[in-house]
């Protein structure tokens, strides 16, 4: 009885703290408010196949675009495919459409930036573009992962043989070394790991030492265009660079890897925010990735296990010129596939486990909000307490949901404030497949099972 009333009174604070968010345009006014000046505002989502995350972050992209001077969107993507988005969105490629722009994303998870809200996003982003004045500042599309190795090694070769042929030869001649594992980067983890093979380690720094030792040269040799096309090549070497470094370590543990991983996105980002910045004013960024990359990772059970992530690196970095902004839901449909490379279904998400926040929101009685989690009073101490939080990425196993979805986190210390979606829906790819069509699992009576 003691433990009900004080979920009765937890949801009484959180009540009334909320503000309400009832589609109206207004409805991201006091999130902007809060934001302040920040130059980055990183937005989440807690899973990878919600269409309200998706659709409420592209909503107040288009606001910190329009009314904040925010000239670039930096994503839980590759390198190489997001740029393609960029050259589109600038009016700088042959692209005819946003699907076709979007076509280099066809590594699993293939839903998760080829679904129906992204295209509307970009077609936004090209059109606002080219509604600007001449000479302003254009919108940028970016990516910030590094699971491209084979593609960003392409994409230097291909830079190199348009402006130094001989470079372009001493590259391939370096990044032959990955050859004979064809384009499978476990098989290179492996052998390398275990010792089957040499590392093509020295080889790919060689190749960036080089490429940043002949910057000046390559990038000043026209203009704007020139610094973009040498800033985007000098990224995929880098990308390459880590990301042997990456598959290399993927055998020595979870939390290796995933710092890596991260270090790398934080890296990518400053150096873009530090390109972008030398043309003028200061860059604003809007970063879209999962809650477990951009929520402080100090304020997690992972963070006490060792992870960094994004969240954390960029509040080390910028302080009180970051915003990070948390996503939620207590049930509905997700897209998500039951392994690893399996085709995207519709799922149902089950309600929130009992002790966790999502479950607390839940109790609050209110279907859409937002909590401002830097205001002082009762909501901001109540939300420091640790509870569980759920995350879904692309792979979704609601049998073992406790285990493989939830982990302990102090919500308030993780973000500045957090928006909640009662019931969320699908995330709709664009080419669905029977297989997502046919996934929704009936309604359950989890946990009776009855």
């Amino acid at each position: 009885m003691a433990e009900a009333g004080t979920a009765r009174v937890a949801a009484e604070v959180v009540r009334g703290a909320a503000r309400l968010l009832e589609g109206a345009g207004a409805d991201y006014d006091p999130l902007l408010e809060l934001m302040g000046g920040a130059r980055f505002a990183l937005l989440g989502e807690a899973s990878h196949g919600t269409h309200e995350f998706y659709r409420e972050r592209a909503e107040i992209t288009k606001r910190l675009i329009a009314e904040k001077g925010y000239t670039a969107v930096a994503v839980e993507a590759d390198w190489p495919d997001a740029y393609r988005v960029n050259r589109y969105v600038r009016g700088e490629s042959d692209d005819k459409d946003a699907n076709q722009a979007l076509g280099g994303f066809r590594r699993f998870p293939v839903w998760m930036w080829r679904n129906t809200v992204v295209v509307e996003f970009v077609e936004w982003l090209r059109a606002h573009n080219e509604a600007l004045p001449k000479g302003a500042a254009k919108v940028g599309f970016y990516g910030l992962d590094l699971y491209s190795l084979y593609t960003s090694i392409e994409e230097v070769l291909g830079y190199l043989d348009k402006v130094d042929p001989e470079a372009a030869r001493r590259a391939r001649r370096r990044y032959s070394c990955f050859e004979h594992f064809g384009e499978d980067t476990t098989s290179y983890a492996y052998a390398a790991a275990y010792g089957a093979t040499e590392s093509c380690e020295p080889a790919v720094v060689e190749q960036l030492i080089e490429m940043r030792r002949r910057a000046s040269e390559l990038a000043d040799r026209d203009g704007r265009v020139a610094r973009d096309e040498f800033f985007y090549a000098e990224q995929n070497a880098r990308l390459v660079r880590n990301a042997e470094e990456y598959y290399r370590s993927m055998f020595r543990g979870r939390v290796n890897t995933w710092n890596m991983r991260d270090r790398h996105m934080a890296e990518t980002l400053h150096a873009l925010v530090a390109h972008l910045s030398a043309e003028g004013e200061e860059a604003k960024v809007a970063v879209w990735e999962h809650n477990s990359h951009l929520g402080d990772a100090r304020a997690t059970e992972m963070g006490q296990g060792g992870e960094w992530n994004v969240g954390q690196l960029v509040r080390e970095r910028y302080a009180r010129e970051s915003f990070l902004v948390g996503f939620t839901t207590h049930r509905g449909t997700v897209t998500a596939s039951s392994d690893w490379d399996e085709p995207g279904r519709r799922k149902r998400v089950r309600p929130a486990l009992e002790g966790s926040y999502e479950a607390l929101f839940h109790e609050a009685g209110l279907e859409r909000f937002m909590l401002d989690l830097r205001a002082d009073g009762r909501a901001r101490e109540l939300l420091r307490l640790p509870r569980l939080e759920r995350a879904i990425g692309v792979v979704y196993r609601p049998e073992t949901e406790r285990l493989s979805h939830y982990f302990q986190a102090r919500l308030a210390e993780q973000f500045d404030a957090v928006l909640h979606f009662e019931e969320t829906r699908a995330v709709e790819p664009l080419e669905p497949g029977a297989s997502w069509h046919a996934g929704e699992e009936p309604p359950e009576t989890y946990p009776t099972g009855m």
